[in-house]
């Protein structure tokens, strides 16, 4: 068994040892096929903040390419969204309640829901949507709004206090749901609209988290109708190392599967106790707009007509409108793949954590913020170029 087979590492530490990362890193150079090169994509902002703190990059040959993808939900939040968050905590006396990242967001004129909390709306951070559930039922005389944001692994938490709250009899809680979904993000990169260029892409490092809730089954049409072969990968340096070497694999035999090297979460049908519950609180929505990829059929999630009493957009009358990027600002491209965070003349200049002019040095997992923190010294290693298609 090798050391690192399922089962064979246990502590934190080994998924970080130095010289395990580095003999894997030495496996993948020997694997490549000469003249050939591998453009990768990892699609998860986690990823994106492991491989910029361990410098992953440098360890890879320059035939590996890593594309960052669109996999932060923070950053993917389109301004249009932020500024209805804002009419609603401003304009309609609720108490908003939102994940710490999500205030940070700009929307329009570099507004935020920071500035809307200045102004006098009551925006509160919370760490679950159960904090708004508590708030609900100690201020009965107030609505509590739950800004539900995230991919599919966020989105059974916000369906379990829907639940929580119909069986309580609440009717001072609601939900304004942006929470997205990850396969057809990964249809709108492979199979992108008229006018919007995405890189070419061999194969992907697939996302971890989100492949606990929906499995690793759900990727194979997907992956399958455009050959791309996919690894489900963990966190860790020595997970991500691994992927790789199992993405080169592949690649070089000419298969395409989805396979998983997080093995010690993620399962093949995923958390059927998670889906069910989704399944019976939301309804996929007609089409969703995202920043970078735009409008994207069959997307998002929106509240079911069953839970209608709880969806803030029917409960509260909130104008949707589509609001154009800072065209300053790359963080579109960086979404798509097609610039390095490192490209943008804003980046660590205009554009810091503490001045964010896009979503990408906002979050935790946005690619400019895990650039900032670990990797401002750093050169970007020489790669092949992520061409458009």
């Amino acid at each position: 068994m090798s050391s690192t087979d399922k089962g064979a590492l246990r502590y934190i530490d080994e998924f970080r040892d130095g010289d395990l990362a580095r003999g894997l890193a030495d496996g993948i150079a020997a694997r490549l096929t000469p003249g050939r090169t591998y453009r990768l994509m990892e699609f998860c902002g986690g990823h994106t903040h492991t491989i910029s703190r361990y410098d992953l990059e440098s360890l890879l040959p320059p035939a590996v390419t890593l594309i960052h993808g669109p996999g932060c939900p923070v950053c993917v939040l389109p301004i249009g969204r932020v500024d209805q968050a804002r009419a609603l905590a401003l304009g309609h006396d609720v108490v908003l309640c939102c994940y710490g990242d999500v205030v940070r967001v700009p929307g329009s004129g570099d507004t935020n829901l920071i500035g809307a909390r200045a102004a006098g709306a009551d925006v509160r951070i919370v760490y679950s949507p159960t904090d708004a559930l508590d708030f609900a039922k100690a201020m009965p005389d107030r609505q509590v709004v739950f800004l539900g944001i995230g991919f599919e692994t966020t989105a059974p938490a916000t369906a379990a206090a829907v639940l929580q709250a119909e069986a309580a009899g609440l009717t001072n809680f609601s939900v304004l749901c942006y929470h997205v979904l990850t396969p057809p993000a990964l249809t709108a990169i492979l199979a992108p609209a008229a006018g919007r260029a995405m890189p070419t892409i061999d194969g992907f490092v697939g996302p971890g988290h989100v492949s606990t809730v929906i499995g690793a089954a759900v990727y194979e049409p997907l992956m399958h109708r455009y050959a791309k072969p996919m690894v489900i990968s963990g966190f860790e340096p020595v997970d991500i190392l691994q992927s790789i070497a199992m993405l080169i694999d592949l690649l070089n035999q000419e298969r395409v599967e989805v396979a998983v090297q997080y093995r010690r979460v993620v399962s093949w049908e995923g958390n059927r106790k998670a889906q069910a519950m989704m399944d019976r609180v939301f309804a996929v929505r007609d089409s969703f707009e995202w920043r970078g990829l735009g409008s994207i059929p069959e997307s998002a999630l929106r509240l079911a007509d069953r839970y209608a009493g709880f969806d803030a957009e029917r409960r509260f009358p909130l104008a949707e409108r589509s609001v154009t990027d800072n065209p300053a600002c790359d963080c579109p491209e960086i979404l798509r793949g097609m610039k390095h965070p490192l490209d943008c003349r804003l980046f660590g200049n205009a554009c810091t954590p503490e001045t964010p002019v896009g979503a990408c040095m906002v979050s935790s997992e946005g690619a400019c913020a895990a650039y900032y923190t670990y990797g401002r010294g750093r050169e970007v290693p020489a790669k092949s170029e992520p061409e458009p298609v």
